[in-house]
């Protein structure tokens, strides 16, 4: 019969942000190991609370399944001598599967004979394997920031303080840093106490009885429907925030919310200042009126019943209202200065020790977006407001409030500068430059946004390559990766063909003007046009391209990434085409005779035959519009003049031998194809397609 299964695993308060990651693997891993204890179950669910791991699986087998297989051995004339006796290498196969050398046949694989043993496994208790299958979903457990506790060198989350191992209503005995696994769990802090567990089947229940929700979904869907009913009491909606709904599930055991008022007289305050204490210091649910407004309410949950909620309410809005205080009086006290007053004050912030202060940092800013302005042929007007924007984008850093509330840089620096009379081109683009912060944030929308957007990460990029700083592997303490892929974002948002080598260079000559000693720019130049290549590769198979369409583009190297991408888009769509598959055999037949050709030039008038006479005529007829249509990124329009040749090398090849004995005309006809992969090549190196 079918028993229930359950491993709880008890902590020390865990951060939220290692729930998700655990649940996952503890649900790939409890599946992967039961596969591979031919364990079957009926159904299997991972729970996690702030203080706790649990692992329940319903229906699970109480015996192994019998196993049965054919296992491979050596060749045939490696298993037996001349005489029909097994070798070494036959006994040793047959010892090792536990079966006797006589009971080893021969089968063929692939025309070969090999032998065979025909493995046999009665299936164990599964009582026998829980103890391992627990300790070995325990140790195979990663966290971000795993600790030690005690004299222990083990890791974990946080220190465990219990376990719990029930199989049906029997304990599943084993130990574990010290602990002996049992039936006995902690509830809720306060409310609860501790827990004796008599069988799987009513663990979820017992917990609810001890203040424990111990399932994620059902603490999300119970904080989402009480939040929206206390919402709806005041005519209002909570605002929708996944990640701060997570990050709440996951930090309480037991929802219960309540409702808030914010004190009217901080309301004049702009609305981030008002929502980040909520939601990034108190975790509070900021409330909207039906056309999105902000009103005077919040809604918070507590961990725990509704024992004396109005105490924690007063409690919440007292806390609340100290942070907007502090951020009234630095709203005030900010308005003082104007904001490019307290540019030359940058000059005291460090930005890295390698690398100068933020002061320094602003005009490499300034004459990076200078130059990107330049590529693209902004009129001098635009580029005066760019320009601007980039002076003013980090001034924000020394005022009070961001110095108090960092998430609102930008934020604070666009509002301070409408206050202080800046344009609203500049407003924006410092409030934008920063974007996108985050995988899946909205990219800049104004040109000031995006031209000090891209100025901004590429100084950082370029400097953090110069000192030597280089994501390695899961290793990127920078966000270098995360600023780079915002650029080929904008980039291919906006389709601004800017050549990156020449940005690369300018940001890296911003640095030695300033006195600030780099390594050498040949040494990081190749390194940087990798990096920028593979976030490239990261956004085209995102936007669901094949690996080998993106290696025919990118080793061609590409200095203009939007140029890249355009070409890869329609090197994907025409190889989609039946009138493409004569085309890439006719490039790759050319591209390896080609590889036989002396660096010469093509010497027509050694051509006799008619049909290389003709090729050569054709290829010298649409060598200057290809150019130009390439020039202008026109791939498609390229391809198809391209693809004119076709029929006329498919002529050559069957009207003429190409390694013919006349050296001379030999010659003349390889540099005559080497010319045709070049011209035929003009969307990508097709040799590299699967």
């Amino acid at each position: 019969m079918a028993k229930d299964f359950l491993l709880e695993i008890g902590t020390e308060e865990i951060p939220a942000k290692f729930a998700p990651g655990v649940l996952q693997q503890l649900q790939e891993q409890a599946i992967a190991q039961l596969e591979d204890l031919r364990l079957d179950y009926t159904d299997l669910k991972v729970y996690t609370t702030p203080r706790r791991f649990a692992v329940l699986i319903t229906g699970l087998a109480e015996k192994q399944a019998d196993f049965t297989a054919e296992v491979k051995g050596p060749a045939v004339k490696a298993a037996y001598d001349a005489a029909g006796n097994p070798t070494k290498a036959a006994q040793g196969f047959a010892r090792g599967q536990g079966v006797d050398p006589q009971e080893l046949f021969v089968k063929e694989l692939n025309g070969v004979p090999y032998v065979y043993a025909q493995k046999s496994e009665i299936g164990q208790a599964t009582s026998e394997l829980l103890a391992k299958f627990c300790l070995d979903l325990i140790t195979g457990l990663h966290f971000p920031k795993p600790m030690r506790w005690a004299d222990l060198e083990f890791r974990f989350a946080r220190p465990i303080r219990w376990i719990v191992a029930l199989f049906g209503t029997e304990v599943v005995p084993f130990e574990f840093v010290g602990l002996e696994s049992g039936r006995t769990s902690r509830g809720h802090r306060t409310l609860g106490g501790s827990v004796t567990i008599e069988s799987s089947a009513e663990y979820v229940g017992k917990m609810q009885k001890s203040f424990v929700m111990v399932d994620p979904q059902q603490r999300r869907q119970t904080i989402l429907e009480q939040i929206h009913v206390l919402a709806d009491r005041v005519g209002g909606e909570v605002e929708k925030d996944e990640d701060l709904l997570e990050e709440v599930t996951h930090i309480i055991e037991y929802p219960t919310a309540l409702l808030g008022e914010v004190a009217k007289n901080y309301m004049h305050l702009p609305e981030p200042v008002i929502t980040t204490p909520m939601k990034e210091h108190q975790r509070y649910f900021p409330v909207r009126n039906k056309e999105g407004k902000l009103l005077p309410y919040f809604v918070t949950v507590r961990n725990g019943d509704d024992y004396a909620l109005e105490k924690v309410q007063a409690g919440n809005e007292k806390v609340l209202k100290a942070r907007l205080e502090d951020a009234a009086f630095y709203y005030r006290e900010d308005q003082k200065t104007s904001l490019v007053d307290l540019v030359e004050k940058l000059e005291k912030v460090t930005y890295h020790e390698k690398l100068g202060s933020v002061r320094q940092r602003v005009d490499r800013m300034c004459a990076l977006a200078g130059a990107i302005a330049e590529q693209i042929g902004v009129a001098e007007e635009q580029k005066s407001l760019v320009k601007r924007a980039a002076l003013l984008a980090k001034a924000d850093l020394v005022t009070l409030m961001v110095y108090d509330f960092p998430e609102l840089q930008g934020i604070m620096g666009a509002d301070y500068a409408r206050i202080s009379g800046e344009k609203p081109e500049v407003c924006t683009g410092i409030l934008e430059h920063y974007q996108p912060r985050f995988a899946g944030d909205a990219l800049p929308e104004s040109l000031a946004g995006r031209v000090v957007s891209i100025a901004d990460k590429l100084d950082a990029i370029v400097g953090a390559f110069g000192i030597g700083i280089q994501p390695t592997g899961s290793q990127d303490p920078y966000a270098l990766r995360r600023q780079a892929q915002g650029i080929v974002g904008i980039l291919l948002e906006v389709g601004w063909n800017l050549a990156l080598d020449q940005l690369l260079k300018a940001a890296y000559v911003n640095f030695t003007n300033q006195g600030i000693g780099l390594l050498a720019l040949e040494d990081i130049s190749g390194p940087l046009q990798d990096f920028f290549q593979q976030r490239l590769r990261f956004v085209l198979q995102e936007q669901g391209l094949r690996y080998d369409t993106i290696d025919a583009i990118l080793v061609q190297g590409h200095d203009q990434i939007t140029r890249a991408a355009k070409k890869a888009q329609v090197l994907a769509d025409k190889r989609e085409t039946p009138e493409f598959v004569p085309y890439s055999q006719a490039y790759i037949r050319c591209l390896n005779l080609s590889k036989k050709a002396q660096a010469q030039p093509l010497d027509t008038k050694v051509l006799v035959d008619p049909s290389e006479i003709a090729l050569a005529a054709a290829l010298e007829a649409r060598k200057e519009t290809l150019a130009v249509l390439l020039d202008q990124g026109e791939y498609e329009q390229a391809y198809n003049l391209a693809a004119e040749l076709i029929p006329l090398i498919e002529d050559l090849f069957n009207a003429v031998m190409i390694m013919v004995e006349d050296e001379a005309l030999k010659q003349a006809r390889l540099a005559l194809l080497t010319e045709c992969a070049a011209i035929l090549g003009c969307i990508g190196d097709l040799s590299l397609l699967a």
